[in-house]
């Protein structure tokens, strides 16, 4: 049996950032989880099962409640009484700001692994966006994107309430496999890898 180590035990609620997200996933707030659930799960089968088009559902919904507002906002105006509760809807620069900082890191980042691709000078970076890319290829093939997405919310309201329940157990098991794929990995590297000659960064710059 697996002693349970709390000062090594990954604390998930913050590891996921420690909000009302977290709360959500972990099911602390399991109203919101529930919502979620039933929200992607009805919309999933409304455009997998019941032919439903995005689009125009879309445009159907956003219709219903324009109206809504505007026949509210006219008998509101002509009965004296209050107008819809709307808060104002625009984008203040701070989020823009915030938004455009984290995608110019991801961007970056697949920039400067698809730059030293280009030139060869990591193998091993190459074949583990070979086999990623293979891999989320086969799983198009199979599954389209609206199924893709609810799968990832079920994953998402699952595994983190897994793993934090059974942390210790999970992670004896994921240290064993781990070593097993470095060690696979290793004797790949010694045998084939290292032995493809690749030119130095001097001989680039000399061509």
């Amino acid at each position: 049996m697996v002693e349970s180590n709390p000062s090594r035990r990954l604390n998930v609620h913050q590891a996921l950032g420690g909000g009302s997200v977290a709360d959500v996933i972990l099911w602390k707030k399991w109203y919101g989880g529930i919502v979620v659930l039933m929200s992607t799960s009805t919309l999933w089968f409304l455009f997998e099962r019941a032919g439903y088009n995005l689009v125009s559902f879309v445009a159907n919904v956003l219709f219903l409640l324009v109206f809504i507002l505007f026949f509210w906002a006219k008998s509101a105006s002509l009965l004296n009484r209050p107008l819809p509760p709307i808060p104002d809807l625009e984008i203040s620069d701070e989020s823009v700001v915030k938004a455009a900082d984290a995608m110019q890191i991801w961007i970056n980042s697949a920039l400067s692994i698809a730059h030293d691709i280009a030139l060869g000078r990591n193998l091993k970076l190459f074949l583990k966006v070979a086999v990623g890319l293979w891999v989320i290829s086969y799983i198009g093939s199979l599954i389209n994107f609206l199924t893709l997405v609810y799968i990832g919310v079920i994953l998402s309201l699952s595994v983190p309430v897994v793993y934090d329940k059974f942390q210790d157990h999970i992670d004896e098991k994921l240290c064993v496999i781990h070593r097993i794929l470095q060690t696979q990995y290793r004797k790949i590297d010694d045998k084939i890898l290292k032995k493809i000659p690749f030119p130095s960064n001097k001989q680039k710059k000399i061509q």
